[in-house]
């Protein structure tokens, strides 16, 4: 049940573990040897599955306001000829990963889909798109097991000895990679993560708090939780997705929220801060202001891809309506980077009228050769690509505080 007005949130506790360093003296400088002796302490996660959500009148009524927006932005594009699902997604793919510093352009992740990089953040951020893809599929039965898959999902091809399964050991967040001692986060010893992911998905299950909120404090509680060994960032903000899916307050796209907490990426990590001591309106405020940033963007996108789609139908005038060249153009909006291997398995065109297709493209301005490869060869919608990159700038263009 959602509480107007600030009430009782538990504060996370606190308890002290020996540690026990996995390096010896002699692999350890002075200083780091001394930072690192003696006991730590672990944050302690209080239950949540059963507990009233104490939010400000003022912070649910935004919120509740902000999922409105989601929803209609989900009802109008959802609906569009234009392939704005899998963009939007691959979008919010993109800002979750760059929220961790993993960032790359919108050509090298089009090129790692195609199977033609593997170096570099591409592989790592389309990963991503294949977690967020797992959380939506698994929206309806978003229970523990879910979750792992949905990490396995992001990690398995990298990792994949993280995958499987909840951590095994302690982890913390800043500080040294030497021992816990001095970090800036001690999430909870990984004896309670269990129990902990547990509560979580019985409040994850809940259908009396309105889902922006929901999505919000579950994904606060995961954060804190920190279940797995790496990976925990993408898969909490994919878990959001999920839940905004099982609520309905989406039904048909991802709206690129992430984005939105990119482009405040501070108040984002200092709502968390806020959370961890009891106060839930930071981070309800933050996804409420990262769902707005997140519509207004993706509005913006979605009219740069428009625009675009009819300069490139100037360009096609003299083609047949149901031409391979148009539907290449079509596919091209979705994929900007193209080979005639995906082509022709996506359209069902035979080999020639697969290069009739690009050379025609070639000869509008839709297209241009990527490389001069007699096999392997690549074409590329420069002005797509664009569109792309100039969405990830906007996101990425800090807000004053």
């Amino acid at each position: 049940m959602l509480m107007s007005g600030i009430g009782a949130w538990p504060t996370l506790t606190r308890e002290q573990f020996a540690w026990r360093s996995r390096y010896s003296r002699e692999h350890l400088t002075q200083r780091q040897w001394e930072a690192s002796r003696g006991p730590y302490d672990a944050a302690v996660a209080p239950p949540i599955a059963e507990l009233d959500v104490p939010v400000g009148a003022a912070v649910a009524a935004d919120a509740a306001e902000a999922a409105g927006l989601l929803t209609r932005f989900d009802t109008e594009f959802g609906l569009s000829v234009l392939p704005f699902a899998s963009i939007l997604l691959r979008s919010e793919s993109a800002s979750s990963s760059q929220i961790e510093n993993l960032t790359s352009g919108a050509r090298a992740i089009a090129e790692t889909e195609l199977g033609e990089r593997d170096t570099g953040n591409a592989p790592l951020i389309v990963r991503n798109v294949h977690a967020m893809q797992a959380a939506l599929e698994l929206s309806d039965a978003l229970d523990g097991g879910g979750i792992i898959a949905m990490h396995a999902a992001l990690l398995e091809d990298h990792a994949p000895e993280l995958t499987g399964g909840y951590r095994r050991e302690q982890v913390w967040i800043g500080g040294s990679g030497v021992s816990p001692h001095g970090a800036a986060f001690v999430p909870p010893h990984h004896e309670r993560v269990p129990a902990a992911m547990g509560d979580l998905v019985a409040f994850m299950g809940r259908w009396d708090i309105p889902a922006l909120v929901h999505a919000a404090v579950a994904h606060a509680q995961f954060e804190t939780i920190h279940p797995f060994p790496d990976g925990n960032g993408r898969t909490g903000r994919a878990i959001v997705q999920a839940m905004l899916r099982r609520s309905r307050t989406t039904s048909t796209v991802v709206v690129p929220v992430s984005a939105g907490l990119l482009h405040d990426v501070d108040g984002y990590y200092d709502a968390l801060t806020a959370y961890r001591a009891g106060d839930l309106d930071p981070i309800v405020r933050a996804f409420t202001e990262a769902a707005a940033f997140a519509v207004r963007t993706g509005r913006e996108l979605a009219t740069s891809i428009a625009e675009l789609r009819a300069r490139w139908e100037d360009a096609l005038i003299g083609l047949r309506s149901d031409s391979s060249a148009r539907r290449v153009a079509v596919l091209a909006l979705e994929q900007p980077v193209l080979n005639a291997a995906v082509v022709e398995a996506r359209l069902g065109l035979s080999a020639p009228g697969t290069y009739r297709a690009f050379e025609a493209l070639v000869d509008r301005g839709v297209l241009r050769p990527a490389n001069s490869r007699k096999r392997n060869r690549l074409w590329i919608a420069d002005d797509m690509i664009q569109a792309l990159d100039d969405f990830a700038d906007r996101a990425a263009r800090r807000s004053v505080r």
